[in-house]
């Protein structure tokens, strides 16, 4: 999370009504040493700038007192109260739900919850998994008809029903039917809106439940109309409280744990005339207070909120409030850390090897041609001609050098080599070839050092017995 220069973290208010929440926040600490600022705005007020490396910005244009009023800013927080989508005209905000997404920002409830109910079929499916396995007895579920499209809408229902058109909140695009003939009416009207229905029986209701769960806190309101209106939400009605049941207790708990666990949530269902319950919906954090208890019920949201936001704030790498707004190569933390090595273990690079000589390529020669020569021109000493067809012992292999314990490689002539033709050579002008040494260098004169001749000549025969045919 961010933290401004005065200490504090900005929270965004994204709700549906004007009555300023920013004043539930004061005193409120995070982590016990960070104020919380609040700004609040409708979803219609902002436009959202996300970034891959965490970093988000929420640009606002609200009026305020007939004044209008722009800012930029980085939420650290978001609390949303206000329907993400509805298919009435420019009520679809999905795409700002992604930016929070796509910028890693906390929420209240959680953004997936939020996207994911964004259709009311998509998540009543959810409530159908919950049908099947808890049963009808704990969990009684309304029978519903989902049509992809009105096409398909030629399977008539069981009448009469209520048709609901697309996804729409307090009782818009709800539409009561009676025969087929209407029915087709309806599906003419689904045509030009280009979207789904569902179809439900329509309940000859007593009254509405709604059972509604904040965090930990749980309260059911029974509501009557009044008016008549076969829409409940809709006229004149009367709310009051009732005792929360553990059968409404199973209701919530089960609704809450859906797309991911739902902080704030409400069921409603209806009770019907002939005695049975009936599931319809579930609702997230767009869900209107309703009753005496709304202050209260706003504190409790408060709270939460708080409790969240020291949890979010607690999960960064550092321990602290930071979310960096940026990504510098300091600041990045590995998920998988890579355990250190010690001195021992650290990896030694390899012993560096003595360079080899390369030997000249010649024909009928071996590698150890060479060293063998600087040992035979020693005065007083033997030559060291090993035979190439006795193996060499354990002791005597670990004394040869790298050089000397290779085996003699012979180089074959090649074809062209085979074609070419030389003058007859004979031992010692191949011996002086080999080594790149002139006859002249050594018999100059008469005059010369006679101990070397007398070397000359025990190099000729040390090696003698090497290019004997």
């Amino acid at each position: 999370m961010h933290v401004c220069s005065i200490k504090s973290i900005l929270m965004l208010i994204i709700h549906g009504y004007l009555l300023p929440r920013a004043k539930l926040f004061r005193g409120k600490k995070v982590l016990g040493d960070y104020d919380i600022k609040v700004e609040q705005a409708e979803f219609s007020e902002i436009n959202v700038i996300a970034h891959a490396n965490g970093s988000c910005n929420v640009d606002m244009q609200v009026l305020r007192n007939g004044t209008k009023v722009v800012r930029s800013f980085k939420p650290d927080f978001v609390l949303i109260r206000q329907h993400a989508f509805s298919m009435t005209q420019n009520e679809d905000f999905r795409n700002l739900i992604i930016g929070l997404q796509y910028g890693g920002i906390p929420t209240v409830n959680s953004l997936e919850s939020i996207y994911n109910m964004c259709d009311k079929p998509w998540a009543f499916a959810q409530l159908i998994s919950t049908y099947r396995k808890l049963g009808a007895e704990k969990f009684p579920l309304i029978e519903q008809t989902f049509y992809p499209n009105y096409k398909e809408m030629v399977v008539m229902p069981a009448f009469p029903v209520v048709v609901k058109i697309g996804h729409a909140h307090s009782g818009v695009g709800k539409v009561k039917v009676e025969n087929h003939s209407k029915f087709q009416d309806i599906a003419s009207v689904v045509a030009l809106t280009q979207t789904y229905t569902t179809t439900e029986p329509l309940i000859d209701s007593k009254y509405d439940i709604r059972i509604q769960k904040i965090g930990n806190d749980y309260k059911a309101y029974m509501r009557t109309s009044i008016s008549g209106n076969w829409k409940t939400n809709t006229g004149s009605a009367m709310l009051e409280q009732v005792a929360m049941t553990d059968r409404y207790k199973l209701w919530v708990d089960t609704c809450s744990e859906i797309f991911g666990g739902l902080d704030i949530c409400a069921v409603k269902a209806i009770h019907g005339k002939d005695g049975k319950d009936y599931i319809t919906e579930v609702v997230g954090s767009s869900m209107p207070l309703v009753g005496e208890h709304q202050a209260e019920d706003r504190q409790l949201i408060t709270e939460m909120v708080v409790a969240k936001m020291n949890q979010a704030a607690g999960r960064t790498p550092t321990g602290s409030p930071n979310r960096p707004t940026t990504m510098q190569p300091s600041q990045v933390w590995c998920r998988w850390p890579h355990p250190l090595l010690s001195s021992q273990d650290k990896p030694q690079p390899p012993p560096e090897q003595p360079v080899k000589p390369a030997p000249p390529r010649q024909r009928n020669s071996a590698p150890q041609l060479q060293a063998e020569f600087q040992a035979s021109v020693m005065p007083k000493s033997e030559p060291l001609v090993q035979p190439q067809n006795e193996p060499l012992t354990p002791a005597e292999g670990k004394d040869q050098s790298p050089e000397q314990s290779l085996s003699p490689v012979v180089d074959q002539p090649t074809a062209e080599e085979k074609a070419q033709t030389h003058p007859p050579l004979n031992k010692s002008q191949s011996l002086t070839s080999t080594f790149g040494l002139k006859e002249t260098s050594f018999f100059r004169t008469a005059s010369e050092d006679v101990a070397k001749a007398e070397t000359i000549r025990n190099l000729r025969k040390s090696f003698a017995s090497l290019f004997s045919d």
